[in-house]
């Protein structure tokens, strides 16, 4: 491979200054044992940084990464001329608020794949005899289901697509089905399948996916399939903003060589995984995986906790003008709506866990939020809100309504979102709406401006107005139909209307006299 001067490579490697970390193996001798759907920033930053981990500690030349980019080639395009190698910087900050950052050098990903480009070449590597592990980072939007009720969308584009053009596949479900039918035709084994996405039970989502699609395909498949394959539920957690061209101009000046794309995370990671594999598995304990017999607790914790407080930060974040995550925690109002929300209303649904301290727990995470060294923006925890609310917060709020208790911080979160739908925050700066649902939300919410419009003004308007945003049924379900959410979802959205954002948390979680 022709080298590019000035750009991080593996002659050069030796190079780097001596703080730099790097990869302690022959990586002429890893072999391509895990195929990784979605090579994006939180794969290359968590699963990559942890598989390295084990590398280093001598896991075998059998793990080395094949990822595919089931989009866009720029992820191939950076690392091709790098042999593959990335920088990984670890940012936060010292005791006097100044960031601060460990750098290191990623050399586990043998090859990047970009499926659209040649999609023949991604089903040969997951029907290739090396590979033993295919995971996904592919956000929740990548299985092509419906939210709330958890089925495959068999009406999905992508879906529709692919059961028809067997060998050109273009969602992750889609190559998965094919791949597995080649490996199976080929007298191959089966492999794990294992889900990386903040989803509840992903890996058994990603089950049901699956398999829903081969029996369209052919229900012996489905059953080798059923059979053989392993699904491990996991739990997966840390902050890993967006890459700017900032940072990349910060990380050469530490490394004195260019990164294409060097990826950046928070210190903080946890992976919770079930030791269910067809095909062996690398000692990722080396990196701080854990393995467990069941992952569901964790799974909870993590979506409830992390992913329901960082949803509802963004969305009143971005209302507001906050544009970063540890600018909007920063804020009063902010840090006391959500230790309130997540001790009083989210904690109490929580599966016991043995040994964890919850107020540590919670305390923690909000210093995570205030951050300064991740410069997190608001608006990219804001995407694709239609696939996360049903885990990140409606989840927690059926489990309110069931045991008939009040919800006012998850009802502000919620109508924080519908809020956000309208595209632009309180001082009429406009945003675009990121979701595959764009076209279906812009509608609702024209409706619903309408329904609010006929019915007067105050309290029966935005009640008129939440009924109609909450009656969509493929994010909200059944909640649509209970008065009680509506109803308390409504009077949030009638503070967030006629207060702002600084004067709703006031009003609802006013300061210590």
């Amino acid at each position: 491979m022709e080298l590019v001067a000035g750009r991080l490579h593996a002659a050069g490697v030796a190079a780097l200054p001596a703080e730099v970390a790097r990869p302690g193996y022959d990586r002429s001798a890893l072999r391509a044992g895990i195929v990784h759907l979605g090579l994006g920033a939180f794969a290359r930053a968590h699963l990559a940084a942890v598989n390295d981990a084990a590398l280093r500690a001598g896991a075998g030349p059998d793990w080395g990464i094949c990822g595919v980019s089931l989009r866009q080639p720029a992820t191939r395009d950076a690392l091709a001329p790098q042999d593959g190698l990335y920088t990984l910087a670890l940012r936060s900050a010292d005791d006097l608020g100044r960031p601060r950052q460990q750098l290191g050098v990623i050399g586990c990903v043998l090859e990047v794949l970009v499926a659209p480009e040649d999609p023949q070449a991604v089903l040969a590597r997951i029907a290739s005899p090396d590979t033993r592990i295919v995971s996904l980072t592919v956000t929740e939007k990548g299985y092509c289901h419906d939210p709330a009720s958890g089925l495959l969308n068999l009406a999905h584009p992508d879906i529709v697509h692919d059961l028809a053009q067997p060998g050109a596949p273009r969602s992750a479900i889609g190559l998965l089905a094919w791949g597995l039918r080649r490996r199976r035709e080929a007298g191959l084994g089966p492999v794990t399948l294992m889900s990386l996405d903040n989803l509840p039970a992903n890996g058994r989502l990603l089950r049901g996916m699956v398999l829903a699609f081969a029996a369209r395909v052919d229900a012996a498949l489905a059953d080798w399939i059923a059979l053989g394959c392993a699904f491990p539920c996991s739990m997966v957690d840390r902050i890993v903003p967006r890459t700017t061209d900032a940072d990349r101009q910060e990380i050469a000046d530490a490394l004195g060589v260019r990164d294409a794309w060097p990826v950046l995370a928070e210190p903080y990671l946890e992976w919770v995984v079930e030791d269910r594999y067809a095909a062996g598995r690398p000692d990722w304990t080396a990196g701080g995986a854990r393995f467990v017999p069941e992952a569901a607790p964790f799974e909870t914790l993590k979506l409830r906790m992390v992913n329901g407080a960082h949803s509802a930060l963004a969305y009143l974040s971005v209302m507001a003008g906050w544009a970063t995550v540890d600018q909007a925690i920063a804020q009063p109002g902010v840090a006391r709506y959500l230790r309130d929300m997540m001790r009083s209303e989210i904690e109490p649904t929580l599966p016991k866990l043995p040994g964890l301290d919850l107020a540590r727990y919670r305390e923690d995470l909000l210093l995570r939020f205030a951050n300064p060294a991740l410069r997190h923006q608001t608006l990219q925890i804001a995407m694709d809100g239609s696939q996360k609310l049903p885990q990140r917060l409606l989840d927690t709020v059926r489990a309110r309504l069931a045991a008939d208790l009040p919800m006012p911080g998850l009802a502000l979160a919620v109508a924080g979102w519908l809020h956000f739908l309208r595209g632009a925050d309180q001082a009429g700066r406009r945003y675009d709406i990121q979701d595959p649902m764009a076209a279906a939300l812009a509608e609702r919410y024209a409706q619903a401006e309408q329904a609010a419009g006929l019915a007067g003004k105050g309290p029966p308007a935005m009640l008129a107005w939440t009924g109609v945003l909450t009656g969509l049924d493929a994010v909200f379900g059944d909640l649509g139909r209970d008065a009680r959410f509506v109803r308390a979802v409504a009077q949030a959205a009638q503070s967030l209307r006629s207060l702002g954002v600084a004067g709703a948390l006031d009003a609802r979680y006013p300061p210590p006299r």
